[in-house]
C-alpha cells in the first residue's frame, strides 16, 4: 500500500466555510483511500490571510513528522507563500504541489515566491488545463499534471415551463461578481422570475446591492441538491474561475448555465456531442451583458429549450470523482529512491 501525506487547509469539511477547494480536497483523499492508499492528512493552516506564525509553524511541524522519502502533496494556498518552509523540505521528501488557484493570477507581486515553490516540487497538480498553462506560461514548468474536478451523477432536473428560476452558487464577493449580477437584475424587474444565491457572504461585504436575490447562506450536500433540482437556469457571473465546478453540479442534473467567459470556464461547460454549447458565456464585469443574456433566456421559451437539450447532452459525458483521484494517483512523485 503507497503512503500519501496531504497536507490541505484546516476545516476542508467545514460546512460554514465551503469551497470547491476543499471540496477537491476532500474527494481526492477519499478517492485514493479507495484506491489503496494510505491517506495521511495534516490540516495546518487557517483562511486568509495566509501564512501567519501559527499556521506557520504547524507546516513545518507537519512535514518534520513525515518520514524521509516519502511522498507528500500540499494544497497550493498552504504551499504557494511558504518557499522558507517548502523548498528545504523538498530536499528530503518527494513534494508535489496541488494548485487549484495560482496565487500570482490575482496576486503578481507574489509570483517570484510561488514559482521558487513549484519549481523545487517534483510534481505540479493543475485543477483545470487552463490552471496548466497558465502555470507553464508565467512560471517556465515544463511538466505539470491535470486532474480536473469531477462530479456525481445526479438525477435529471424537472425545470418549469417559465424558466424564471435562476440559481447562484458560491461565495458572496466581488470576485464571484454579485454586484455585477445585482446590476444586471435591476434591469429585468419587468419580468417574472427568482433568483436565489447559496453561499457565505465574505465578512465586511455591503451586499446590500443583492436586494433582488435571495440569500440562504450554506447548505449541506442534500440541502444544495434539492436547490439545482429545482433550478432552470445555474448563474456564475465570476470576475474571474479556474474551473467552476458549480457548472458542472448544474449540466450533471441538465440544467443549462450562464457563465462569464473566464479562465478555465469554457473547459468547465464543454461542448455537446455536436459542438454546442450547453449553455451561455459572457464577457466578465459587464452587466448588460449578463443582463441580455438573462432576458433573452426568460424571453424565448424556444431559446431555452434548445439549451435543456444541450445540458441533457453535456450531461453523459461529465466525468467522475473517481477519473480525478486516479489522475492525481498518477501524478503523484514515487517516493524518493523508488522507481515508479
Amino acid at each position: 500500500m503507497r503512503i500519501l501525506h496531504l497536507v490541505t487547509p484546516a476545516g476542508i469539511d467545514d460546512t460554514e466555510r465551503p469551497s470547491g477547494g476543499n471540496v477537491y480536497d476532500r474527494r481526492v483523499a477519499d478517492g485514493l483511500t479507495a484506491l489503496r492508499w494510505r491517506v495521511v492528512e495534516h490540516p495546518v493552516a487557517g483562511p486568509w490571510p495566509w501564512p501567519d506564525e501559527l499556521a506557520t509553524r504547524r507546516l513545518v511541524d507537519a512535514l518534520r513528522a513525515v518520514p524521509d522519502g516519502e511522498a507528500v502533496l500540499v494544497d497550493g494556498l498552504v504551499a504557494s507563500a511558504s518557499p522558507d518552509v517548502l523548498v528545504p523540505a523538498s530536499r528530503r521528501l518527494a513534494l508535489g504541489i496541488l494548485v487549484h488557484l495560482p496565487l500570482g493570477v490575482d496576486a503578481p507581486g507574489a509570483r517570484a515566491v510561488e514559482r521558487e515553490v513549484l519549481q523545487a516540487a517534483r510534481t505540479v497538480v493543475a485543477t483545470s488545463a487552463w490552471t496548466r498553462h497558465w502555470l507553464r506560461s508565467q512560471y517556465g514548468l515544463t511538466a505539470v499534471a491535470t486532474a480536473a474536478p469531477g462530479v456525481d451523477p445526479a438525477p435529471v432536473a424537472a425545470g418549469s415551463e417559465s424558466g424564471g428560476a435562476l440559481l447562484c452558487v458560491g461565495r458572496v464577493c466581488r470576485a464571484k461578481g454579485y454586484d455585477v449580477l445585482a446590476a444586471a437584475l435591476e434591469t429585468l424587474t419587468d419580468l417574472t422570475w427568482t433568483c436565489d444565491w447559496v453561499g457565505p457572504v465574505d465578512a465586511g461585504l455591503d451586499d446590500s446591492a443583492l436586494s433582488l436575490v435571495t440569500r440562504v447562506g450554506p447548505m449541506s450536500t442534500a440541502e444544495l441538491a434539492a436547490r439545482y433540482a429545482a433550478a432552470d437556469l445555474v448563474v456564475l457571473p465570476s470576475r474571474g474561475e479556474t474551473y467552476g465546478m458549480v457548472l458542472t453540479e448544474a449540466l450533471a442534473r441538465g440544467v443549462p448555465v450562464l457563465a462569464s467567459d473566464v479562465g478555465g470556464v469554457r473547459e468547465a461547460v464543454g461542448t455537446t456531442s455536436d459542438g454546442q454549447l450547453p449553455g451561455l458565456l459572457v464577457q466578465p464585469g459587464d452587466p448588460h451583458a449578463l443582463a441580455t443574456a438573462l432576458r433573452v433566456w426568460l424571453t424565448d421559451p424556444d431559446f431555452r429549450a434548445t439549451l435543456r437539450v444541450s445540458a441533457l447532452d453535456r450531461r453523459t459525458s461529465l466525468t467522475g470523482w473517481d477519473e480525478t483521484a486516479a489522475r492525481v494517483a498518477d501524478a503523484l512523485p514515487a517516493p524518493i529512491g523508488v522507481r515508479r
